[in-house]
């Protein structure tokens, strides 16, 4: 069974950030070539096992001799290295392969695997049956939709946005990952449109106005405080001079967001969907109460 992962780390793997992501170095390329050689040492071909990881890692032509064959697998396996999740994929693929026909014999799983990546400060991560990237360093804050205060069409776009700032993180795409996740947050706002509450009537069409006088009809409060904190990370992240995901980034003075600046974002606005999901619960009970 093959890994999964996005589809464009075929082409292009993340770029390397606080982990090596584009390709495996020669150390964990050596790493595992050891690892290989301890697992065919339980069989009695040895030529033939060469074969065997050969083949998974692209070289299908037979070698001439099986010290040929050792060296055209460590060949093969240099070349699979310039493409870090490939490598991974061929890798595993390699072991199963070889587990199912010698399921006698100890072959690495995802956990050994996992052990020589970390070590090596390589940026992937085996969760069975997915591979993913260790640079978005946790997983997004999980949100909740309250279906009590949201019709079914509203629900499933925020749940679709969501999914998506996962996979564009995921894909190594963080300024992407930010501008949908403030849009979500945008989004979410406007919920609160023409809400009736104990202090009058949401008023505002676009979302500084409507966050403006939520603010100015729940004064003193948490809800007033933390739409405080939301209103700033939305003007820096806007700016052309700080995130600039809304309105463009200043070439000179802009900020080019990294991925674990990203995640913080992300992570952040995720945190501050769910509460005011909660809050617009909370409003919308009171309200029909």
């Amino acid at each position: 069974m093959g890994l999964r992962f996005p589809g464009t780390w075929r082409f292009t793997p993340p770029p390397d950030g606080a982990f090596i992501n584009s390709s495996i170095p020669d150390t964990a390329v050596w790493e595992f070539a050891e690892v290989i050689e301890k697992v065919i040492s339980q069989g009695t071909d040895r030529w033939l096992l060469l074969e065997h990881f050969k083949g998974s890692f692209g070289t299908s032509s037979r070698s001439s001799s099986e010290s040929w064959a050792e060296s055209d697998l460590h060949s093969a396996m240099r070349h699979a290295a310039e493409n870090a999740a490939l490598f991974v994929e061929q890798l595993v693929n390699g072991f199963e392969q070889l587990q199912t026909r010698q399921p006698q014999w100890f072959i690495p799983n995802a956990d050994f695997i996992n052990r020589v990546l970390a070590k090596n400060n390589i940026g992937y991560e085996i969760r069975p049956p997915d591979l993913v990237a260790r640079e978005a360093g946790s997983k997004p804050v999980p949100v909740s939709v309250p279906e009590p205060s949201m019709e079914q069409r509203a629900r499933d776009k925020i749940e679709k946005s969501l999914k998506r700032s996962e996979e564009l993180l995921t894909e190594g795409r963080p300024r992407e990952a930010v501008q949908e996740s403030l849009w979500l947050l945008e989004t979410v706002a406007t919920a609160f449109r023409g809400l009736e509450t104990g202090s009058g009537k949401i008023e505002g069409k676009y979302f500084n106005n409507i966050v403006r006088d939520i603010r100015s009809k729940h004064s003193g409060s948490t809800l007033e405080q933390v739409l405080g904190w939301i209103t700033t990370m939305h003007g820096y992240l806007s700016s052309p001079t700080g995130g600039g995901v809304r309105h463009g980034t200043d070439l000179d003075r802009g900020v080019d967001l990294d991925q674990n600046q990203a995640l913080l974002f992300c992570n952040l606005i995720r945190s501050y969907v769910q509460f005011l999901l909660r809050e617009h619960g909370t409003l919308t009970a009171a309200r029909d109460a």
